[in-house]
């Protein structure tokens, strides 16, 4: 019997990779801007009529340093939004599957950030997911999982990544902050979690992201050096490790992000790749995307 997934935030990076992953069983039904959105009562509770198995959030406003001068509609989005959904399932008896971040963590640990570590974001785009999980975990809702993630990049949406390779393609000199240190995570990586996850019936609050570690140098140079193994055409002759304090931003960064996946990796069908390894695969995913006019 099919299970019916109403998917928010359906046009997004991680969205494209939870429509690649839905297992056969999935019935996707698909919500977006301009048509849904998940701030406005009315509309996300005529969602009541469809009556969704489950919910999967990933609507988000991500621009960090938006956010800043945003401050408003980043509390909507991030905080409102989801406290809605979560009123929407709890009503309908649905599960809901909620995208968090590691920015909602201050930075200044030296090991990596469990679920049980205390919250103290130090922008408003952490501040605003932040709120959003306290407003799941605060509601009546009991089927939830609530999945802090970091670095997120992947198929069909802006990211560090293809950041970097647009760059590398147009200057000789590439200059990247070497004092934040996090883990990137692929979206297909974190799609297959979620449909793992929703196998089980152990709700909670997970972090999420590939193993290993590395600073946001490490991970230019990591991503320069795979572009070249593809032969894609660069420009770029150097990548030079600057500290926070050289590029200054609205928002500012944990300087140490890295999530603990030990809760996480004791749900069977977990898979957690190292970072390189995903990132790696990326390349191959899109190379073979670009052979084939996708």
């Amino acid at each position: 019997m099919e299970k019916s997934v109403a998917l928010i935030g359906a046009n997004g990076m991680l969205a494209a990779a939870i429509k690649k992953h839905a297992p056969d069983d999935v019935l996707l039904h698909c919500y977006d801007l301009p048509e849904f959105d998940l701030t406005r009562r009315e509309q996300v509770f005529s969602l009541t009529e469809a009556a969704p198995e489950i919910i999967i959030n990933c609507a988000a406003y991500t621009n960090v340093d938006g956010c800043e001068t945003h401050r408003e509609l980043a509390l909507q989005v991030n905080g409102a939004g989801p406290g809605l959904l979560a009123e929407l399932a709890e009503k309908i008896g649905a599960t809901l599957v909620h995208i968090s971040t590691d920015f909602v963590f201050h930075g200044d640990q030296n090991r990596p950030y469990t679920e049980s570590d205390r919250p103290d974001p130090q922008s408003v785009y952490g501040e605003s997911k932040r709120l959003g999980e306290q407003h799941i975990l605060q509601s009546r809702l009991q089927k939830y999982f609530i999945i802090r993630t970091s670095w997120l990049y992947g198929a069909g949406g802006n990211n560090f990544v293809e950041t970097i390779l647009r760059l590398a393609g147009e200057r000789e000199r590439l200059t990247i902050v070497a004092d934040q240190r996090g883990t990137p995570t692929w979206t297909e990586d974190l799609a297959r979690a979620i449909f793992a996850l929703l196998q089980t019936d152990e709700y909670g609050l997970y972090h999420y992201s590939n193993s290993g570690e590395c600073s946001w140098y490490e991970f230019a140079s990591a991503i320069v050096e795979q572009a070249k193994l593809a032969d894609l055409p660069l420009k770029v002759t150097e990548v030079a490790p600057i500290p926070t304090e050289a590029y200054p931003l609205p928002a500012t960064r944990p300087k140490y992000s890295v999530l603990s996946k030990e809760k996480i990796s004791a749900v069977d069908g977990i898979d957690i790749p190292r970072w390189p390894e995903s990132l790696h695969n990326y390349f191959l995913h899109r190379m073979k995307g670009e052979k084939s006019g996708d």
